[in-house]
């Protein structure tokens, strides 16, 4: 399935969790999700954005491994079914803003944690999930700068002249 369309059903899911429960699991299914997107553009994506995706898969992992995996049959998780990532940057204008959803899902609930473990898990995924975003925003940074250089360059040699 394509990437953009995963990070949607993502964000919609978190959008409707209802428990804490959920949230949870939806939280995980998101940090998942980014770190499959940070695999796969890490090994197939443009060059100059493989090791920042490098970056954004270890760390989305890490987002993934504070928080109790959640029991999922195999074809519910979300990272499995990518099979598809056409359009990088498209790809990681959405991730970024699952990614800060998530970050705003995980402050709520931090907040109405009942126990302080949960807390303490929650304040660690933040962590993760803005670091993540923080690598993903680097990951368009770098494909706009590619993008000027490649338009700055067709621009300034005229067409047909050797």
């Amino acid at each position: 399935m394509d990437a953009i369309r995963l990070i949607l059903t993502s964000t919609r899911a978190l959008a409707g969790g209802a428990d804490a429960a959920e949230m949870m699991a939806e939280v995980w299914q998101a940090q998942a999700l980014a770190q499959a997107i940070g695999s796969r553009l890490a090994v197939s994506g443009p060059p100059e954005l493989r090791g920042e995706a490098l970056g954004l898969t270890e760390l989305a992992g890490r987002g993934c491994g504070v928080l109790d995996p959640p029991e999922l049959d195999p074809g519910e998780l979300r990272a499995a079914q990518l099979t598809e990532l056409d359009d990088a940057r498209e790809t990681l204008l959405c991730l970024g803003g699952l990614l800060g959803e998530v970050g705003i899902a995980l402050v709520g609930m931090a907040s109405a944690a009942a126990d302080e473990t949960t807390y303490w898990q929650c304040m660690e995924a933040i962590d993760a999930a803005d670091e993540s975003r923080d690598r993903v925003v680097e990951m368009l940074r770098k494909l706009a700068a590619r993008e000027e250089v490649v338009q700055n360059g067709n621009e300034s040699s005229p067409s047909g002249a050797l």
